[in-house]
């Protein structure tokens, strides 16, 4: 094993510790066990934050010998301040995106993946969520483009305070939506494995398809450090904008879950139709749109009364859902109308429309919200829209079946997640138009 340099994502107050990576082979899905301790490698590490810390009061006066720690973990705090800036600066030193156009950068296909989706945490930290078919996340260094832990989805739900289950349960991660702060992703599983009736997209076995869950991922921990209970077959995962709350579109029980993050627990479940997808909650952390995709119904909640509406239904299969940095616009794909729909978030109004390619499915905008990338399913495409115009940029091949799409901000580059088992990588801030 050896050390890696530490990559810009971990904080300075981390410069005593090491990121480590090992070999990255395959993981043998036929013993789980054995996956979980040969083909995990460590994550990312960084240091406690100063809310975990044993601190001494600050009026108290410290005893000499305990200065020179004092003082390490002033610069230590100051080194963190800092690199909080650098990520902002990097965020916004980059040309329009609307002014650019991407080139294919890189491709990463090892460990063996088959990622659902890839998301950026905004601070240098990507990850993929590669379902039943490895049971892993894998999480990369944008920067470096590099692998940085292969993690399994068996957990011990005993030991995340979850009664009820066996010793170890194994998972199927689908989506995943990180905290603002970039230290912790919430990551919804698909189904538990041998628990209840096999899980399927048409919901064929009903009530008899067990609940499942979403684990929470610690980039300090390096390891899931919850186990939140949900419904069945949980797909899009989103978080209100103060944190507080995390939402759950359960796929199989038409409806979505209102998780407590304080508490890690279920408070309510909001009923929409049949087969709930994407979420967008607006900056008021009450008003929710959520996409009902077999019912081909765009709905808005309220998370504090439990009223809704449906406020478009004239597309099929709305998918994916994602604000403007303002929240003022609410864009939708329709993945079977080749269609992706602006609405305006405060009258419901649709504002514009464009023809996407084939089979529309996940989208992600833009840091300076002046660009949309759209990944085409079945054309094996992606698409960059001009966000206030839809005029549409460009279209660039992909790896087969691309399903999953994040902007990194740090670096500029679009991450693509190809179902057939790559990621593709692409510098969109090089070449201008």
């Amino acid at each position: 094993m050896t050390s890696s340099p530490l990559p810009h994502y971990l904080t300075a107050g981390a410069l005593g510790l090491a990121l480590v990576l090992s070999s990255c082979g395959s993981q043998d899905t036929t013993d789980q066990d054995a996956a979980q301790d040969e083909s995990t490698i460590p994550g990312p590490t960084v240091q406690a934050s100063e809310d975990d810390a044993d601190t001494a009061d600050e009026e108290s006066p410290q005893p000499a010998e305990d200065q020179q720690d004092a003082d390490q973990q002033d610069a230590d705090q100051q080194g963190e301040e800092a690199a909080e800036d650098d990520d902002q600066a990097a965020a916004t030193q980059w040309p329009a995106s609307n002014t650019t156009t991407m080139a294919a950068e890189s491709t990463i296909s090892e460990p063996v993946i088959s990622p659902k989706s890839i998301v950026s945490n905004d601070h240098g930290l990507a990850i993929a969520n590669n379902m039943m078919y490895q049971n892993t996340v894998t999480l990369y260094d944008t920067e470096a483009q590099e692998l940085v832990q292969e993690l399994s989805d068996r957990v011990s739900p005993g030991a995340l305070g979850a009664s009820g289950y066996p010793e170890s349960v194994v998972g199927a991660p689908v989506e995943a939506v990180w905290t603002e702060d970039g230290q912790y992703a919430y990551v919804s599983q698909y189904r538990l494995e041998d628990m209840g009736a096999g899980a399927y997209d048409d919901c064929r076995n009903g009530d008899a398809v067990a609940p499942s869950a979403v684990y929470r991922y610690s980039v300090a921990g390096q390891d899931w450090d919850q186990f939140i209970e949900v419904g069945r077959v949980p797909k899009f995962v989103e978080l209100t904008p103060d944190g507080s709350r995390l939402l759950v579109s359960n796929w199989c029980d038409h409806d979505l879950s209102v998780v407590d993050t304080e508490t890690g627990e279920e408070i309510n479940r909001v009923p929409v139709n049949s087969q709930p997808r994407g979420i967008a909650a607006l900056p008021d952390n009450r008003t929710v749109f959520v996409a009902a995709m077999y019912a081909n119904e765009l709905y808005r909640l309220d998370l504090e009364t439990g009223e809704q509406e449906v406020i478009y239904n004239q597309a099929e299969f709305p998918r994916h859902l994602s604000l403007s940095p303002d929240a003022k616009t609410l864009y939708v794909t329709f993945a079977h109308s080749d269609l992706l729909v602006a609405f305006d978030t405060e009258t419901n109004e649709v504002i514009r429309t464009a023809s996407t390619g084939r089979e529309p499915r996940s989208m992600d905008i833009s840091a300076d919200g002046t660009a949309l990338y759209v990944v085409n399913y079945f054309e094996d495409t992606v698409s960059k829209f001009d966000a206030e115009t839809f005029e549409e940029i460009e279209r660039l091949p992909t790896g087969h079946l691309p399903i999953g799409v994040t902007y990194d901000p740090v670096t500029a580059s679009v991450w693509v997640a190809n179902y057939s088992g790559t990621i593709s990588i692409y510098d969109d801030h090089s070449n201008a138009r």
